[in-house]
């Protein structure tokens, strides 16, 4: 079960992926699919199985081209991609957020598990996942507790953060020309202005489009490990944010202004303007994010 939605998430991902290259244009590797669909090695090269075998994509001599674009190809249900954990992780998500969760609120397996559905050994795996990150906590006899988010957790999250995108965003001086993730990085600047153009009727949709953001940023230095942090790190500011409702309008037009002048920066490929965009909207966030626990 668990494997055959990672493919048809994966798959339905490829396409959009397809859909932003040129005819002709080579793939990125493996090892840069892997980390940009967020899935093992083994399922990148199945779906790149079926794209061949639907005459999307060809090889030629240790690299594949696009011979069409997947336009009439259908994409799997959205509810067929999503695996149990991830759909446990969205129901207790806003459940949270629905209950207004504060630190301290008790956390019930079985109640859990009726709500969602599901096993109560899927939920008490899920609530493990994040224990490890002291966002919730198990007590004997008494089930499970969450603790918040404290400031102290909220630095020690963007200092990891900090590290790794500010490496990963310089590598982008150094991208050449022809590399397809220039023309994801323009896609992505289409979607934040059409976003910022409408934003009075759809700032909520700012945190989906955060999350692809700054996970095509972290492309350019695949790291396993890393991609296991980015996972949390887009649950804590998905979620999060949308906790604290004062401002979010504002707070996410700022946001997407800033984006934007990051992408000026990579497109610039000059290190010192990536820099120091990169800074700027990182300090922001964690300011936003400490005021979102205070």
């Amino acid at each position: 079960m668990r494997t055959d939605t990672t493919f048809k998430r994966a798959f339905n991902d490829m396409i959009d992926l397809l859909r932003t290259l040129d005819l002709g244009a080579e793939l990125p590797s493996e090892n840069a699919l892997r980390a940009q669909l967020g899935v093992s090695r083994t399922t990148v090269r199945k779906v790149l199985a079926s794209m061949s075998a639907r005459g999307v994509i060809v090889s030629e001599v240790h690299r594949r081209i696009i011979r069409e674009h997947p336009q009439q190809i259908e994409r799997y249900p959205k509810e067929e991609t999503l695996a149990i954990s991830e759909q446990v992780e969205t129901s207790f998500m806003e459940w949270m957020l629905r209950d207004n969760a504060c630190p301290g609120t008790e956390i019930n397996e079985a109640e859990l598990a009726r709500k969602f559905g599901v096993a109560t050994t899927i939920v008490r795996e899920f609530l493990n996942r994040f224990q490890k990150y002291g966002l919730i906590e198990k007590r004997q006899n008494a089930g499970w507790v969450f603790k918040g988010f404290t400031a102290n957790f909220a630095l020690e999250l963007f200092e990891i953060r900090e590290m790794f995108e500010m490496r990963s965003a310089r590598l982008f001086a150094s991208l050449p020309d022809g590399s397809p993730i220039w023309k994801q990085v323009r896609a992505m600047r289409a979607a934040h202005l059409e976003l910022l153009a409408d934003i009075d009727a759809r700032f909520q949709d700012f945190s989906e489009l955060d999350s692809r953001f700054h996970r095509l940023i972290a492309v350019v230095a695949p790291n396993r490990f890393i991609e296991s942090f980015q996972d949390v790190i887009a649950i804590i500011f998905h979620y999060h944010y949308q906790w604290n409702k004062r401002d979010e309008r504002t707070r996410n037009e700022v946001a997407i202004r800033e984006h934007l002048a990051l992408i000026d920066a990579l497109e610039s490929r000059n290190i010192a303007s990536i820099d120091q965009a990169c800074r700027a909207h990182l300090t922001s966030a964690r300011e936003t994010l400490l005021r979102s626990i205070a």
